[in-house]
């Protein structure tokens, strides 16, 4: 993944600055936030900030006492859309500047020496242990833990001595704490990818010229065709939708707010795409507008 740091304006110190570039990831060293981070940051130096939620990560990146920039999943090819993370994007002074896309793989890490009959349970996210649990029907002895992070249930294996206990986690993870991949790729559907946003706090800096994606969220009247009216002006503007997700108006009992993510095909510029629908949408809000992703 090439990084785009150096394109947009805050997204760091200069390409000159030697400090680490501080980022913050939901979870513990060794997780998949980390993974995606050094992709998509793969010529800097990183500290990697844990954070317990995202919650709690976008409260620290908004403070920018602890970090520079936020890493924060959005969306899982298996699990599908993170809901309660759209909201903390549109809640909060926070702007994407970048994606990476991560191909997922779900190990079972253990102490060295141990075999899967010692093992008692294994411990992960819940959807970890979702993702995996097809490899754990032939296992019926091994009870499931549902846990905070799989990186930080790796380490707690490491720190307790727990020759009993397993955990699901990467395989950076695995070198981190030195424990040994008892079975790799356990995930039962190998299309297992995550979409991670790149982001920093929103202080009205401007986009990356080399931005082609932009995503935004809006609602529209509740009234007949008014979604396709703004999904008809996009495409007259020669964008390609990539991505539309609807979520309830709370207190508005069956109407909607719509995130959109599109790409900008030729000459035509994103931001006239965006002028032409602000007649005919509210609460229309830019989340982010960054260079696209290379999926993997």
């Amino acid at each position: 993944m090439q990084s785009t740091s150096s394109e947009t304006t805050s997204q760091t110190e200069s390409s000159e600055d030697l400090s680490p570039l501080r980022v913050g990831i939901q979870g513990y060293t060794g997780a998949f936030h980390e993974i995606a981070s050094r992709r998509f940051f793969p010529e800097r130096e990183l500290q990697i900030v844990p954070a317990h939620t995202f919650s709690e990560l976008i409260d620290m990146l908004l403070q920018g006492e602890d970090m520079d920039v936020g890493l924060m999943a959005i969306e899982n090819t298996l699990a599908g859309s993170l809901m309660s993370n759209y909201r903390l994007l549109l809640e909060n002074k926070v702007k994407i500047v970048g994606e990476v896309f991560l191909r997922i793989e779900q190990n079972l890490l253990t102490l060295p020496g141990v075999q899967i009959e010692d093992l008692q349970e294994v411990r992960s996210h819940p959807v970890a242990i979702a993702q995996c649990r097809r490899f754990f029907r032939q296992y019926p002895h091994i009870q499931l833990i549902e846990t905070v992070d799989t990186a930080l249930s790796a380490r707690e294996v490491q720190e307790n001595g727990w020759k009993h206990v397993g955990a699901i986690a990467s395989n950076l993870a695995a070198d981190i704490y030195e424990l040994e991949t008892l079975a790799a790729g356990i995930e039962t559907n190998k299309q297992n990818h995550t979409r991670f946003l790149v982001l920093e706090k929103d202080e009205g800096q401007l986009a990356s010229p080399l931005a082609n994606k932009v995503s935004l969220s809006f609602t529209v009247d509740h009234t007949v065709g008014s979604l396709y009216k703004v999904l008809a002006v996009l495409s007259a503007y020669n964008v390609n939708l990539t991505k539309i997700q609807s979520a309830p108006i709370i207190g508005k009992p069956w109407e909607y707010l719509f995130f959109v993510d599109f790409l900008v095909n030729g000459d035509m510029g994103w931001q006239q795409a965006l002028d032409a629908i602000r007649p005919i949408t509210h609460e229309l809000h830019i989340l982010g507008a960054y260079e696209q992703g290379q999926k993997n």
